[in-house]
Parts: structure tokens; sequence; C-alpha cells
């Protein structure tokens, strides 16, 4: 997915977390009123990129919603599938990654860190932390991360 479907793909993310997504109609009901454009197969390709399953609720529905561990990569995975979420605060950028990709990634972080504008990158199982080179440039830090990541 491109790097402009990530407000996309946290909204769905967070539909999913109240599990009150019983079918792809309803994510996209509850996507549109949000002001994203979806369709049913956006949804669906969606709905993999992020490793939903289909599961029954508490009260016997239907529903969405993430699973407690991710399905690990096939021989067929590119790097920008390993990667779940890109966020930032003050003074760092967290990627959050597939289990057990965090180091394949921070790796294609550090090679690239003087284009990216970063010191370095921390990386444990599924979580890397990514230090810019000044709080002052972290949102070029940013975009470039999710370029050379997500597209």
């Amino acid at each position: 997915m491109k790097g402009q479907d990530q407000p996309l793909i946290e909204s769905l993310r967070n539909l999913l977390v109240k599990g009150i997504a019983h079918t792809q109609e309803d994510l996209k009901v509850h996507l549109q009123e949000q002001g994203f454009e979806v369709n049913q197969s956006k949804i669906s390709r969606l709905l993999r990129k992020v490793g939903a399953i289909k599961t029954i609720g508490s009260e016997g529905e239907v529903v969405y919603q993430l699973p407690w561990e991710a399905e690990p990569p096939s021989k067929e995975t590119t790097i920008n599938h390993l990667v779940i979420d890109i966020q930032k605060n003050e003074t760092l950028i967290v990627v959050r990654t597939s289990p057990g990709s965090a180091s394949l990634i921070a790796r294609v972080l550090d090679y690239n860190a003087e284009k990216l504008g970063s010191l370095g990158s921390v990386a444990g199982d599924d979580t890397i932390f990514i230090v810019p080179k000044s709080v002052e440039t972290i949102e070029d830090t940013l975009k470039a991360v999710k370029m050379l990541l997500l597209v």
C-alpha cells in the first residue's frame, strides 16, 4: 500500500479493535463516514494487509478483528508487506512490523540512514525506534521512511 493509505489503515485498525465491523460492507460504510473513498475490493485488500481475521463475536455474530499474532511472512513477502504501522512523536519515529521482521527492516533503515536523515535505529522483535538527526527535521525523516518502506 502506498504511504497515503496510512490514515485509512489506522482508521480500519481502530474499527477492528472496537469490534463493530461485522462485514466488509459495515467497514465500507464506517470508513466512508470518516471521509475515505473505499470500495469492497479495497476493503478486502486492506483487511489482508493488516492481517484481519473473521471470527465469531461474543453474541454469535461474525466479526472482523486483528489476530493475536500475525501470520509469519511467506517467501513472496516484500519488505513493505512486513511494515504494519509508522508513527512519530516529538523525538522518535516508531515502525511496527510483523513479528520477527524488525531486525531486517532496521538493517534497511540503517543502510539508508544518511538519505533518511536519521542517526540510526534500534530494533526489537516487531518494533523499531528511529532516531532522526534533529527533532526539527523529524517530519522530513518520517516522509522519507514512509517512502522507503511503504511504496
